[in-house]
């Protein structure tokens, strides 16, 4: 993924990827709703599936899927975690650096179908249709709006095209979804992850994998959340220096909100911004930064090149009032931060800065 200037669909919320303008309360403890086939059962075909009120059915599982941007990379991660890359036909998805080792690698061997993004970082519709996939995936309702120059998923159904929208966004970029899709993406949280992931091992016939991949990445998240059990509380900012584009005021872009709030949480941790919509975080100021409390800085990187060194002495230095700047308090995420199969990793990172190793 590339950050240039974000298109206006993406300018409500600070990213696609986080959500973060999502300001409900989460339940950490809350389990993810499994497949209705069962977590690790078989799929039935034909398989009908209900994705923002729409009923689609599959015949058989896909193998000529085409994953949109969105500047996501929570659909292409799972599809690797799942071990269902095989099925791309076509992945418009990237990111320059991974929590999780050979990630990037992994991304950047995929088919992209020589696709070209335009002005709204969306694959026209026209090359859409061109390719013939089976499905579509988007990881936003936005990104089948024809206002961004996409297909639609009614001209996609009349191609004979499946389409999906990531469960916990089916809101996002669609002012008339239904109420339940809007209370779900307003509490989003790392159970929205593992959603995503029972879905795709549904419809694509490995619950098995999916089951196992949240069943690993919970035992690690209940294994830290024995650990940080009775700590005191620490306050962390979670920034990303390289996305200053994001903020209204050259600053580093904030993230806190729904799925950020979440893994802070469950670091035994707590926010400095939680609760804060996408605007708000836009627009926050240097009075804003030079007065949270901020015992752990967490720094959020997107590019290979990027030196946590040096944003973390530049930003002790700009704020020495933080905590943080007083004890040099700092750890680094990058993708697990995100929507997607890896968020253990980033509660691991930041549990591990605010409480010691877990």
């Amino acid at each position: 993924m590339r950050f240039r200037t974000m298109p206006p669909a993406a300018t409500g919320c600070l990213l696609v990827l986080t959500a973060s303008c999502s300001t409900g309360a989460t339940d950490p403890g809350a389990p993810t709703a499994s497949p209705a086939q069962g977590p690790g059962a078989r799929t039935s075909y034909p398989l009908t599936v209900d994705n923002c009120g729409r009923e689609i059915t599959f015949e058989e599982p896909p193998s000529r899927v085409l994953l949109l941007n969105g500047t996501s990379v929570a659909e292409v991660e799972s599809f690797i975690a799942l071990g269902i890359e095989d099925r791309i036909l076509a992945n418009s998805q990237s990111y320059g650096v991974s929590d999780e080792p050979d990630m990037v690698e992994a991304i950047a061997a995929l088919p992209t179908g020589d696709l070209s993004l335009n002005e709204n970082f969306e694959v026209p519709r026209e090359q859409v249709l061109a390719l013939q996939p089976d499905l579509v995936i988007s990881t936003w309702a936005g990104g089948f709006d024809a206002a961004t120059g996409s297909a639609t998923r009614d001209q996609l159904a009349d191609a004979g095209i499946n389409s999906l929208v990531t469960p916990v966004n089916c809101a996002y970029g669609d002012p008339a979804a239904r109420p339940e899709d809007q209370q779900r993406y307003a509490e989003q949280s790392v159970e929205s992850s593992f959603e995503l992931l029972y879905t795709l091992g549904e419809i694509f016939d490995v619950s098995d994998r999916a089951a196992d991949h949240v069943a690993q990445a919970r035992a690690e998240l209940d294994r830290i959340a024995e650990q940080v059990a009775g700590t005191e509380p620490v306050n962390v900012l979670a920034v990303y220096p390289g996305m200053a584009m994001m903020n209204n005021n050259g600053l580093p872009a904030v993230f806190a909100g729904g799925l950020s709030d979440d893994i802070v949480h469950r670091a035994g941790a707590v926010n400095a911004f939680a609760g804060s919509t996408g605007p708000e975080l836009a627009d926050i100021n240097i009075e804003a930064l030079a007065t949270a409390d901020v015992d752990v800085l967490v720094i959020g990187l997107f590019e290979a090149d990027e030196d946590p060194d040096a944003y973390a002495q530049d930003l002790f230095e700009r704020f020495p009032a933080w905590n943080a700047s007083r004890t040099g308090t700092y750890t680094t995420v990058s993708d697990s931060f995100y929507l997607g199969p890896l968020n253990h990793l980033a509660v691991a990172r930041i549990a591990d800065a605010a409480h010691g190793p877990q």
